[in-house]
C-alpha cells in the first residue's frame, strides 16, 4: 500500500505545486522516488515526529498540503498532542500517514505494532480517519481526499499487500464498500486484514453460509445510514480488525447499534490485550490472534449453523471478545 501511496503523491504533486512530503527518518526505498522528482518539496526531519507535525502545521498555514510519513505507532502516538493542537484545532489540511498498521512490523515487536492508531484518531472530532484495505483503494483514497479541507489520518499497509477481488479500488468518503455478497452474517472489516475477512467469507459460503463482507475504509466520518441499512438486512454482525478491540471498528459498530436501538448479535474479532513479549511475521501473529481466514470462519460458524434456515441461533450470545490472545510463542 505504501508504494501505491507514493505513486498517488507523485501524480498529485505533478499537478499541485503545494503538495509537500515530510518523513521522520523513515521510508527509505519508498520515498526516494518522490524526493528525486520534487527535492524542494521533500524534507526528512530526522527522528522527531512531534517536530514534523509542527513543521507541517506551519506549511499548511502558508497554503501547502503536507503529508507526514512515519510508522503507524509513531505517527499516531508520538505526536498526538501536536496533531490535536495543530492541524485539528486549526482545521488545516495536514495528512498524517501511519505506515504498517496492525502487525506489519511484526518482527520489530510491540513498540512497532500499530494496534491503537485509529482509536486515537476517532477520539478527535474533525479528523478524518481512513484505513484503506488494499493498494488500489489506497490510491483512490489519497486522490479523493487530496482537496479535503481538514486534517486526515491514513493507516496504510507496509508492503506485499494483496489486491482484494470484488473491491475494485472503490472509495467514497463516509461510505462502506461491499466486497462479497451474502445473506447471512455481515462481516465488516477495515485495513489490510480485509483480505483475511474476504477469504473467510468465501470459506463460509463454501460451507453453506453465504455472508456479506464489506470494507469500512473510512472510520471517521462514517455515514450511519449506510451502516444501519446493512445491519438491518443481516441477522448476525461481525467485525474483523487488526487493532485493539477498544475504540476500533467493533466499538464504532456497537456504538451505532446502541445509538439507533438495533439489537443484533455482534461478534468483535480483534486484539483484546497488549501482545507483550511476542514477535514474528504478520501471518504468524494473525494466526496467533485468531485473525487468519480459517480462524475467522471457524469462530463465526457456531453462531451461523444453530438457527432456523441456517441462520444464527436465537439463543446465541457472543463472548465479550471472540478473539484469541496472542501467545508468547515466537515464530520459527
Amino acid at each position: 500500500m505504501r508504494a501505491a501511496l507514493i505513486d498517488a503523491l507523485i501524480e498529485l504533486a505533478s499537478e499541485d505545486s503545494k503538495l509537500f512530503l515530510l518523513t521522520a527518518d523513515l521510508g527509505f526505498s519508498v520515498v526516494e522516488r518522490f524526493a528525486g522528482r520534487f527535492p524542494d518539496r521533500f524534507l526528512n526531519v530526522g527522528v522527531a515526529e512531534a517536530n514534523m507535525i509542527g513543521i507541517a502545521t506551519g506549511l499548511a498555514t502558508r497554503g501547502f498540503t503536507p503529508y507526514c510519513y512515519s510508522i503507524a505507532s509513531f505517527a499516531s502516538m508520538r505526536a498526538y498532542e501536536q496533531i490535536r493542537n495543530g492541524p485539528i484545532l486549526h482545521d488545516l489540511p495536514v495528512r498524517i500517514v501511519g505506515i504498517g498498521g496492525g502487525f506489519a512490523y511484526g518482527h520489530a515487536g510491540i513498540t512497532h505494532f500499530g494496534l491503537e492508531d485509529y482509536a486515537l484518531g476517532r477520539a478527535q472530532p474533525g479528523l478524518a480517519v481512513l484505513s484503506p484495505c488494499d493498494p488500489l483503494q489506497t490510491g483512490t483514497a489519497v486522490r479523493t481526499m487530496h482537496r479535503h479541507p481538514g486534517p486526515v489520518y491514513y493507516r496504510v499497509g507496509k508492503g506485499n499487500d494483496a489486491v482484494i477481488p470484488g473491491l475494485g479500488g472503490r472509495f467514497r468518503l463516509g461510505e462502506i464498500e461491499t466486497i462479497l455478497e451474502g445473506s447471512q452474517a455481515l462481516i465488516l472489516t477495515t485495513g489490510g486484514i480485509a483480505v483475511e475477512a474476504a477469504e473467510a467469507g468465501r470459506l463460509l459460503a463454501s460451507w453453506g453460509h453465504p455472508s456479506r463482507v464489506a470494507a469500512v475504509p473510512c472510520l471517521a466520518p462514517l455515514r450511519p445510514e449506510g451502516l444501519l441499512e446493512l445491519i438491518r438486512n443481516h441477522s448476525l454482525i461481525a467485525t474483523v480488525e487488526e487493532h485493539y478491540l477498544s475504540g476500533g471498528l467493533g466499538s464504532l459498530v456497537a456504538e451505532t447499534m446502541a445509538d439507533y436501538g438495533l439489537a443484533k448479535p455482534l461478534i468483535r474479532l480483534g486484539i483484546p490485550k497488549m501482545p507483550k513479549g511476542v514477535s514474528g511475521s504478520p501471518s504468524f501473529l494473525r494466526r496467533q490472534a485468531g485473525l487468519d481466514r480459517q480462524s475467522i470462519a471457524e469462530t463465526l460458524m457456531p453462531a451461523l449453523k444453530g438457527g432456523p434456515n441456517g441462520g444464527p441461533s436465537p439463543a446465541f450470545l457472543p463472548p465479550i471478545s471472540a478473539s484469541r490472545e496472542v501467545s508468547s510463542e515466537r515464530s520459527p
